[in-house]
């Protein structure tokens, strides 16, 4: 039994090899996270008589290349809860953090638990790359409503209004039709120079050759909408291309944001865990696949505290002998993007009004009794978890073939 302990950092781990009985194999040194070093590491490790194992921490993305490069040479390798490791013989009064020492805990961590540990693998893969493009969803998105603020703000000064035309949804690649509007309509005297007879020939054409659905009275509606309003910026080539590069940006950031939601959907749809989280109520094909790529592997948490914890949706507590503090705000030290979806499931619920959902019923209670949206919402978040929680364990242990492939 070779127990080999990674502490991972930034471009670099530290590395201790330990056997049974404290017998020290390799004491803890520095490999940086190059192909040369780690190399290395593996023929290192390959050169071991008996089994070896390799035990690493959840720490972000440090840990990413070195798991990969050693799976992918063949070796065995264990990805772990940070707070496993931390709460692991943890009876010491002298509390000593350093990369050698957390190296050396990692190692005998997993020479106890060697028979529990689960091998990185290729759902491991997936799980990280649906949680790279949450991150690049979420990008997206912030990047989409600032370039849309952007072109708005464009417009109150060459079309004030022009935003407000339409309400139709946007369409599967992210574009709208009051975006489209406005690339051709850039300026208010785009319209006003021609009669209305012209407009509504021109508007005509420009909803066919667009795809939109030309409904007879709005561009009258719109040509009398214009009559009094005063532009800010001449109607000339300079501000034709400040509006229209605004709309391509919005455009791209748009298109980007529905590829990646469409993307991540066929990640997630590979996850074992899929149909029963795209079964609840509240998710659908965009929030399924961002809950999750944040929550990842739901086995990593030993106990539905520990997963509400990670949200940081847990209640916090405050006592001190026999004093108890009844209301205590919530810890917030979580995964914000976590928080954020599981909100936006929230607000889901309270639009659909589910009937039956225990979720829906215990936030819609805690509403009912007054308490404030941060209270409620928030508690409707810890409980969707818990339930989440036990139904994907559940259904996990029945499916044991397909949570191991």
């Amino acid at each position: 039994m070779n127990a080999v302990g990674i502490d991972a950092s930034k471009g670099k781990s530290m590395v201790t090899i330990l056997r049974p009985f404290g017998e020290i194999v390799s004491s803890p040194h520095e490999v940086k996270h190059t192909s040369d070093q780690i190399d290395d590491l593996i023929r290192e490790i390959r050169s071991l008589e008996g089994e070896s194992k390799i035990v690493m921490e959840y720490t972000g993305r440090y840990h990413e290349p070195m798991a990969r490069w050693l799976s992918d040479a063949g070796l065995f390798v264990s990805l772990v809860n940070p707070k496993l490791i931390k709460d692991f013989d943890n009876d010491s009064l002298r509390k000593v953090k350093t990369d050698k020492a957390d190296s050396v805990k990692i190692a005998r961590y997993t020479l106890d638990k060697w028979h529990k540990l689960k091998q990185y693998g290729a759902m491991d893969e997936l799980r990280n790359q649906l949680k790279i493009m949450n991150r690049q969803f979420g990008y997206y998105t912030k990047l989409k409503t600032a370039m849309k603020n952007n072109l708005i703000s464009l417009l109150d000064q060459t079309f004030p209004g022009a935003n407000t035309f339409f309400d139709s949804p946007a369409r599967s690649d992210g574009s709208q039709k009051w975006v489209d509007f406005v690339d051709t309509y850039w300026h208010v005297d785009r319209i006003r120079s021609m009669s209305l007879a012209a407009f509504i020939e021109h508007y005509q054409k420009w909803c066919k050759r667009n795809g939109y659905n030309f409904q007879p009275d709005k561009p009258a509606e719109i040509y009398e909408s214009v009559r009094n309003i005063i532009p800010m910026l001449p109607k000339d080539e300079v501000t034709k291309f400040i509006v229209r590069q605004a709309v391509n940006q919005v455009n791209t950031a748009s298109a980007a944001v529905e590829e990646l939601r469409t993307r991540m959907n066929d990640i997630a749809s590979q996850l074992p865990e899929y149909p029963v989280v795209l079964a609840m109520k509240g998710v659908g094909t965009s929030l399924g696949p961002q809950l999750m790529a944040e929550i990842g592997d739901v086995t990593r948490f030993t106990h539905k505290g520990a997963l509400t914890a990670f949200a940081g949706v847990d209640p916090g507590k405050n006592d001190s002998g026999s004093y108890s503090q009844k209301s205590v705000r919530t810890s917030k030290r979580g995964s914000a993007p976590l928080r954020k979806t599981l909100f936006q499931v929230m607000d889901s619920l309270i639009k659909t009004m589910p009937q039956d959902d225990p979720v829906y019923e215990f936030m819609n209670k805690k509403r009912s009794q007054g308490k404030p949206y941060y209270v409620y919402m928030t508690a409707g978040a810890n409980k969707f978890l818990r339930v989440y929680y036990g139904r994907v364990k559940e259904y996990l242990s029945e499916h044991p073939e397909i949570a191991e492939n």
